[in-house]
């Protein structure tokens, strides 16, 4: 079977058809309702790629910035089946108790996915969460707990689990054993994608509700880095780097090789080169996470050259019979001594979706990936089984990044026991696993959901 043929049959059961869109016995009988919950870029990104494999009903729409949502709303309405115009709200609490909703999609900054996803789920709602789920470890384990007590279907949008040539990856490499034993794991970023800018701090603009967009964070000073897009400049709303990149490389080498959480984590860093901008988090970076028999070794560097330009964010897998490179573009199998090597690429459906070609700020080479996520999830949903990124995945994942990051802080390596939740023997790495949250809101406690 050649690459094509395998491709063919592998995404068989998730291709779709944009004239005959498949439809679920459960879309068939009702029309889902769904929510939004920040539809910025990504979360406009995320959302389109709903409506072109389902008819769903957008029924509302939530963002503290005034011209965002309107504009949203206009988008989604010009693209749903309805054609109607999504209600608008400025406080997602508000959203919540209005509508009754089948799906709420999270796609706000970090900092905010945790309480509206608790409080969706209380809601009754399904719920898929961007990527990380949190910006600290008790905020996942609470969103754990809760998914579970509410009984709710929850995707987190870490979609290299649904990314086709990665699921070619995983078989045709992977599982027939190509790679043999497996001791050793690079995952990296080497984008120059930090900001190295120095804004004068000014008022938020009118149309900007700050106050609520900061929720529960430490408020800083407006400047136009914040918003939008730029505030994964700022530790304040996010995990950095290791928070946004790491994140889905070492989901995806997790995935790949069934890996489950670290027991051992170690990093160091910080600010190296890039000393004068406003941006607080690290411009270089290592973090190893020890699975018992595999290390995986996180590094990101904002700046200089990467070592492989070819694959500058990637998971390198090491074999003693050959190595596995992989990111969301391609994959190439390299084999020790004889045998072929084995490639494949991202997978893209103009022919099916020619929107694909001209939507703006879409990265395209993620649009299949996210439909069949979306797909894998809206089954999940009907079926009442776990997605292939579940919440618990997410806060495995998450979680992982975000003690990378207190081991940097700290100076030392963490000792994580999975089950009981806690730094091994470690009070003060204990106290930071939840972050102080502003008044008024309330931190959430796993065991009070």
């Amino acid at each position: 079977m050649d690459r094509r043929e395998f491709l063919r049959a592998t995404t068989a059961g998730l291709a779709l058809s944009a004239a005959t869109p498949y439809v679920p016995l459960y879309a068939r009988t009702k029309t889902r309702r769904v929510g939004l919950i920040g539809p910025g870029w990504y979360g406009k990104s995320a959302h389109f790629r709903l409506l072109q494999i389902e008819p769903v009903e957008v029924v509302a729409v939530c963002d503290v910035d005034k011209k965002m949502i309107t504009e949203a709303a206009e988008m989604i309405a010009a693209r749903q089946v309805s054609k109607k115009t999504p209600r608008t709200y400025g406080d997602w609490r508000e959203m919540l108790k209005q509508e009754q909703l089948d799906i709420v999609h999270i796609a706000t900054p970090d900092h905010w996915h945790a309480l509206p996803m608790i409080a969706a789920c209380k809601a009754g709602a399904d719920v898929y969460v961007e990527k990380p789920v949190s910006v600290d470890v008790v905020e996942a384990q609470a969103m754990l707990a809760a998914a579970r007590k509410y009984k709710r279907v929850v995707q987190v949008n870490m979609q290299r689990r649904s990314t086709p040539h990665l699921i070619e990856a995983k078989e045709r490499v992977i599982k027939e054993g190509k790679l043999g034993k497996v001791a050793y794991v690079e995952i990296c970023c080497y984008y120059h994608m930090r900001n190295r800018s120095n804004p004068a701090d000014t008022a938020p603009p009118e149309h900007l509700d700050y106050e609520m967009w900061t929720g529960p964070a430490p408020i800083r000073p407006y400047c136009s880095i914040n918003h939008p897009r730029g505030w994964r400049a700022f530790m304040e709303y996010g995990n950095g780097i290791v928070g946004d990149m790491c994140v889905h490389m070492l989901d995806m080498v997790r995935w790949l090789l069934d890996l489950g959480a670290p027991t051992r984590i170690s990093s160091s860093g910080g600010i190296l080169v890039d000393k004068a901008s406003k941006a607080n988090i690290s411009d270089t970076q290592t973090a190893t996470f020890d699975f018992g028999d595999v290390p995986v070794v996180w590094t990101h560097r904002t700046w200089g050259a990467a070592p492989d330009p070819e694959f500058s964010w990637a998971g390198i897998i090491y074999g003693d019979k050959g190595t596995l490179k992989a990111d969301v573009h391609k994959y190439k199998f390299i084999p020790q001594g004889q045998g072929q090597p084995i490639e494949g690429k991202a997978l893209y459906e103009y022919d099916k979706y020619p929107e694909d070609e001209t939507e703006k700020d879409l990265e395209r080479h993620v649009a299949a990936p996210m439909r069949r996520h979306w797909r894998n999830f809206l089954d999940s949903v009907d079926s009442r089984t776990q997605p292939v990124s579940n919440i618990e995945q997410g806060y495995i994942t998450a979680s992982a990044c975000i003690l990378a990051n207190m081991a940097c802080k700290l100076g030392r390596t963490l000792i994580w026991d999975p089950q009981k939740g806690q730094v091994v023997g470690d009070a003060e790495a204990n106290g930071m696993l939840a972050r102080p949250y502003r008044s008024p809101w309330a931190h959430p406690d796993p065991a009070q959901v």
